[in-house]
This record gives C-alpha cells, structure tokens and sequence, in this order.
C-alpha cells in the first residue's frame, strides 16, 4: 500500500448518491464517521428526475422530486457528507480495507456501502423519454393514482406487468395491455388476468412502435399486430412500462459481492453482503420494495450496521 493509499482511507464510501445513500450519510456524519459519497449521475437518483412524489411520509400534498433529493442532499452535506461527482468502476477487497477504482483513481476504505439503485427497463421508442413522468411511468404504485378514471396502456407480458396492470385496476376505467409475444406470468396471475377481462383487454403479439402526445401529454399509443401485419392504435391518458429491471451492478463482477439471477445484491438482514464490511440498502438490494420511503430507512439501517462494524474494528471481541 503507498502512502499516497494510506492517506486517503475513509470510514465509509457510498456508491450513489440516491435516496438510501443520502439518508445513510444523515447518519453517518451525524456519527463522525467519515463520509464520500460518489455519485456519476444527480444526486438524489431516480427521485430527482420524478415530476411529483405523492406518497413520501411527511408531505401530506406531495412534494416534487427534485424538491425533495435536494433537500436530502443538503441535510447530508450540513452534517459533512461529501459527494464527489465520479464513477465507481470495480471494488476489491483487500482485508482491512476495501479498494475502490473510480475515475477519479483509486480509493481505500474500511466500508463500503452500495447503492447504486436500479434502472427500469425502457423499450425504446420514440416518445417514451419525451413524456417520461409526464405520461410515460414505470412504477404503478408510484403513479398509478394520477390515472383514476383514465385510460391506460400497459407495456409487458410478465409478472411484474401483469401485476401493475391488476392493481391500475383499482384507478383506472380500462387498461389495455401490450404483450409483444404471449403472456409470460404465472398461472395464478394469469387467472386473476381472466378475472378482471372487463378492465383489462390483453393484445398479444402486439409491439409498442411509439407514443404519441399533444399538449404536453401522451394521448395514444401506435403499434403492430404482429400477426395481422396491420398498425394498431390505442387512445391513452397514461403508458406504464414494465419489462424489467436494469441493476446498476456491473461494477461489482469479481468483486465476491452475490448476486441474485437478475443482477440484484443479496443481504442478510444486517444489509450485509457477501463480503464483510460491504453493505447495500435501496433498490439494487435484493429483495427491495422500489419505493423511496423504503430505500430512505434501508439507508439508515445500513448506517447503524455500518457503525456497528466500525465499532467492532476498533474494539474487537476477545476469544
């Protein structure tokens, strides 16, 4: 190790700079416990680019997004998180410390904390990041009550579609759903699908070619009846995406961190990982609800585990 390395261990290093870092680092600095945040995106992640959060503890008429990752980020920096702008590109374990390779060169420290969250899956067509939170969504619990007594279009033919689509059924009038090939969910899901065919009308074999607006707001969608050939148009106050979930955790191969079959961080209930001193909280844990509120509280748990983990450095138990 130079001495350069020596010098520039931190207590602890957060990977992102979201809602459960952010609300980690409140605890952390408030412990005196050195904290670096890196961040490659904005601070604040997936929140600070949502147009309105309407289910967040504590804002009884809802807050903006970008209102409240500035308002976390700046809690954090009064008790002297530092966020660096930078991208973590691997992290090794090296025993006592735990070197992490960003853009900005190497760093040590003595835990780290991943939470870099997840990105949902786009499809990729012309008007779906125009209307992205104007229109264009991909958490039906984050949104789905905007749409009460609207039409809306469900993008997806597996169990995470099928579901969202079931509960939009709660606001919705109708809900068309778009499954490129056939439907991929369980039985149980497909049976509660039958159930609710009055609000949901399933069009198999057909593509979402684009998403059309006017006045700043989606109003159809165009797509192909794979079969038939034939363009297809469905009238629309709202489209809901669900195709999956990109984990942000390229970074972590060959690093001994597990993950689950879709890229998730596996914790034990400590927020541990696999490797001892790295800990992960917020949507790229596995097993995570995607939900702000939840990945803020992950954030403080993991800053208390880490404290413990800290403390028992200093004072290891004797055998």
């Amino acid at each position: 190790m130079t001495e350069d390395a020596q010098t520039s261990v931190h207590d602890v290093i957060m990977i992102g700079a979201g809602p459960a870092a952010l609300s980690a680092a409140i605890y952390t600095t408030r412990e005196d416990i050195g904290t670096v945040l890196f961040e490659k995106g904005v601070p604040g992640g997936l929140a600070a680019i949502t147009d309105w959060v309407d289910n967040y503890p504590g804002f009884p008429e809802g807050v903006a997004g970008l209102e409240l990752a500035t308002n976390l980020q700046k809690q954090a920096e009064r008790f002297g998180a530092v966020i660096e702008v930078g991208e973590v590109l691997s992290v090794k374990d090296e025993g006592e410390y735990k070197r992490l390779e960003t853009t900005e060169g190497d760093k040590l420290a003595k835990t780290v904390l991943i939470a870099t969250g997840s990105d949902y899956k786009k499809i990729g067509v012309p008007g779906e990041q125009e209307y992205y939170a104007r229109g264009v969504h991909y958490c039906a619990t984050c949104d789905g009550a905007f749409y009460r007594d609207k039409k809306l279009v469900v993008v997806g033919g597996g169990n995470s579609a099928v579901q969202e689509a079931l509960f939009l059924t709660r606001f919705a009038t109708h809900i068309d759903l778009l499954v490129r090939s056939e439907i991929r969910a369980s039985d149980v899901l497909q049976k509660e699908l039958q159930k609710n065919k009055d609000k949901i009308t399933v069009h198999l074999n057909t593509t979402t070619d684009g998403i059309i607006g006017e006045d700043n707001k989606v109003v159809k969608v165009i797509g192909t009846n794979k079969q038939t050939g034939k363009i297809v148009e469905f009238q629309t106050d709202g489209v809901f995406v669900f195709v999956g979930l990109d984990p942000n955790s390229k970074f972590l191969q060959g690093s001994g961190v597990e993950l689950d079959g879709i890229g998730l961080v596996k914790t034990n209930e400590r927020l541990e990982t696999t490797v001892p001193g790295i800990f992960a909280a917020g949507d790229i844990r596995s097993g995570a609800t995607m939900q702000i509120a939840s990945a803020s509280g992950e954030g403080a748990t993991a800053a208390l585990m880490i404290r413990e983990y800290l403390e028992g450095r200093k004072h290891p138990i004797q055998n």
